[in-house]
């Protein structure tokens, strides 16, 4: 095994849904691990150093702290939060801070988490009428390009499409309100627009076999889905599993700007899936010969911390 294999691998949003997803998928595979926090001293910091992992403190505002979490290490995991009108700066400024850090500081990977179709967005239908949300799709095709562009030695860019644990508490919470309090998914997703689906524990696993075997890995942009089923299929399989009804429907638009607590916004995003969608190719998934978790699977293992109305 050469040095750069047996160097720790930095990961960024440790305590999130994809970094913890990518530093259980490293610890599984024997590799040393760094998260990057803002607080070591948190819970979830003293958690993650609970299961070996080494955590620093980092500060996308002050180069030095990353310069000084950078050291000696052998890949960075990197994972931006998307942009919205409320918040339009803080993607590209935490992704050029972090990935310029790992260019002076010689990494040799470069893993970026990012999202299916960035990138493509001027293809949309209506993108030139400003049908969809610029900010999101240019953002984050702007930190895929930063990391391309960097000349490291080796860069992958995962595309994840819709992530399997925001149906499941705390993200169903926020993402769809409705299933806690009626027991519903509503939403302005028509129910027969098939959605892609993923879980975290397969973004974990696609970022350390890069990690493990960066030449083949390098240069791909890869989009990640295991299946594709609508809304109605997803509650369907989640009632199977709890024995607890729970359904899908299909809001207007004024229905969605009323009860929303993203309004147009989140209009624009639930709706797209509608006309364009993330078009994941699954046989190309299947083709990098990682496992990947079935949706039955994924709420059979969750079945216990869904809050159903």
């Amino acid at each position: 095994m050469s040095n750069t294999a047996v160097r720790p691998i930095l990961v960024a949003g440790a305590t999130g849904k994809q970094g913890g997803s990518v530093v259980r998928a490293l610890l599984q595979a024997g590799r040393p691990v760094r998260a990057l926090t803002r607080d070591p001293a948190s819970a979830a910091g003293q958690a993650l150093a609970a299961h070996g992992v080494e955590v620093v403190k980092g500060d996308f505002n002050d180069p030095a702290s990353l310069d000084t979490a950078m050291a000696g290490i052998g890949g960075v995991f990197s994972v931006q939060m998307g942009s919205h009108p409320g918040d339009p700066e803080t993607e590209i400024v935490t992704g050029r801070a972090l990935i310029e850090a790992a260019h002076r500081a010689g990494v040799d990977t470069v893993v970026h988490t990012s999202v299916a179709r960035a990138g493509d967005q001027k293809n949309f239908v209506g993108w030139d009428e400003g049908r969809w949300e610029p900010l999101y799709w240019n953002n984050k095709s702007a930190v895929n390009d930063m990391v391309k562009t960097q000349g490291f030695r080796h860069w992958t860019i995962l595309k994840p499409a819709m992530i399997m644990e925001d149906i499941v508490p705390p993200m169903a919470d926020v993402m769809y309100p409705s299933l806690r309090e009626r027991g519903r998914f509503e939403t302005a997703i028509a129910a027969d627009t098939g959605m892609d689906w993923i879980a975290a524990q397969d973004i974990g696993a696609f970022a350390a076999a890069a990690f493990a075997d960066p030449e083949r890995f390098h240069g791909h942009e890869i989009d990640l889905a295991a299946e594709i089923f609508t809304m109605p299929e997803v509650a369907a399989k989640i009632t199977e599993a709890t024995g607890k009804p729970v359904s899908a429907v299909t809001l207007s638009k004024e229905e969605v700007l009323a009860s929303s607590p993203y309004g147009e916004l989140g209009y624009k995003h639930e709706s797209w899936n509608n006309v364009e969608g993330y078009k994941v190719d699954l046989d190309a998934v299947r083709s990098w010969g990682v496992p990947l978790t079935t949706l039955d699977q994924f709420i059979q293992q969750n079945r216990d911390k869904f809050v159903l109305g």
